[in-house]
């Protein structure tokens, strides 16, 4: 789907949308308890739909109403035999769920996009060779089968928090404590905290040993209780994105308390204005392509703590580099950080491509509300954020299809 986004600035009061990242966790808690109980406050993007198409296999209970869900009734020890799992492009939904496919000891195949089953997944591999256990991985699928044993599990920190939240959603129903030991340096910690607290509410106690060590007890339970997915720090980063760059936008539903590690993004804002500044975004990875563009906006930044932005839905610094370059913008991507320098932002030549990830589909379109122009692959904000375009929309961005426009300038006909 191809958009044109005209110069335009936002105005209004907008409710945050629910935060995938929260909404992961608490279906996931929600759906081991022994009884249904209800989610609330979700939006059915498809990173949310996979994690639900992934309870429902393992055998949970589903019943979908509106904005709401009850779930609950999964036993991870009575999973069926070739169960599949189909992720769709989802990395959260993967690892936090094949420790979990890991316990029955029966053969479980987790199905996804290609560029899903190459992102990294290392941790769960050496645990499976170190326990000999079955792990096949193919371009396609990625097959598995236990039984998972407790014991003493390393995850290196700089990888990703998401081996160490599958971790402790699975080792508190094993017969035996467990430990977790993260390799320093451990970044994403606050997504580690978010989880956390997660389990914290369902009852499941995970003890921590300084900052690297968790100790899991054995043989605990889920006690489930209904909930509402609180408002999402990372997609309001493209709202207060819109206020930095001219516009007015109220945004409800925010936690100021939330263990969500992006609400840093309006702090980092506030340090990118009448200056070039060095963040370190280590422990909020995601906020690099909505960082990059605001750069490309003001004076430019350099971007610290990025390197794992390779692993994302797309190469993310390379992707945004190769778009804000089309706008007039250099920006130099190495292992560790990203320059965006300072420049004059002009209007796109060509169409700018979200390379099929939601984060800069969305980064893109409000830095085409500066400048105007056309937007290719805007469907990818599906993944995330599906009414990103009417929000938008609501609070006064013009946007038209690609197809509209053309027949309104006379350009189509």
């Amino acid at each position: 789907m191809n958009l044109i986004i005209k110069p335009s600035q936002a105005a209004g009061t907008v409710t945050a949308p629910p935060s995938k990242s929260m909404a992961h966790r608490q279906l996931i808690a929600a759906a081991l308890g022994p009884e249904p109980r209800a989610v609330e406050g979700l939006e059915w993007s498809e990173d949310v739909l996979a994690t639900l198409d992934c309870l429902r296999a393992l055998g949970a209970s589903i019943a979908r109403e509106g904005s709401s869900v009850t779930i609950g009734g999964l036993d991870p020890f009575a999973v069926e035999e070739g169960a599949e799992l189909p992720c769709r492009e989802s990395g959260s939904t993967l690892r936090f769920l094949l420790p979990l496919a890991l316990l029955s000891g029966r053969t479980v195949r987790f199905t996804g996009s290609e560029r899903l089953l190459e992102r990294p997944l290392e941790p769960y591999e050496q645990i499976c060779a170190r326990q000999k256990l079955y792990y096949d991985r193919q371009r396609d699928r990625l097959t598995v089968r236990g039984p998972l044993r407790p014991g003493e599990f390393e995850i290196r920190g700089d990888l990703s928090s998401q081996f160490v939240t599958g971790l402790f959603f699975a080792l508190p129903f094993l017969a035996e404590p467990s430990r977790v030991c993260l390799l320093p340096p451990v970044e994403s910690r606050s997504y580690i905290d978010m989880s956390l607290a997660v389990l914290r509410n369902y009852g499941i106690r995970v003890v921590g040993v300084g900052h690297e060590r968790y100790h899991i007890p054995a043989k605990q339970k889920y006690r489930p209780h209904p909930v509402k997915v609180e408002g999402d720090w990372s997609n309001a980063a493209f709202l207060q994105a819109l206020n930095f760059l001219g516009g007015n936008v109220q945004i409800r539903g925010l936690d100021p308390l939330s263990p969500q590690g992006d609400k840093v993004f309006a702090s980092l804002l506030r340090s990118m204005r009448g200056k070039k500044p060095t963040l370190d975004l280590s422990d909020c990875p995601d906020l690099a392509p909505i960082l990059m563009a605001v750069a490309a906006a003001g004076r430019g930044a350099v971007l610290e703590g990025t390197d794992r932005l390779k692993y994302k839905e797309s190469d993310r610094g390379v992707a945004m580099a190769r778009e804000l370059e089309k706008c007039g913008i250099q920006a130099v991507v190495d292992e560790h950080r990203i320059w965006v320098e300072d420049g004059t932002l002009t209007a796109p030549k060509e169409p700018l491509d979200s390379h099929g990830d939601h984060r800069v589909a969305m980064a893109l379109t409000v830095l085409l509300t500066l400048v105007g122009g056309e937007l290719q692959g805007a469907e990818a904000v599906k993944k995330s954020w599906p009414s990103f375009f009417t929000v938008l929309r609501e609070l006064g961005i013009v946007i038209k299809q690609a197809e509209e426009a053309s027949l309104e300038d006379g350009s189509g006909i």
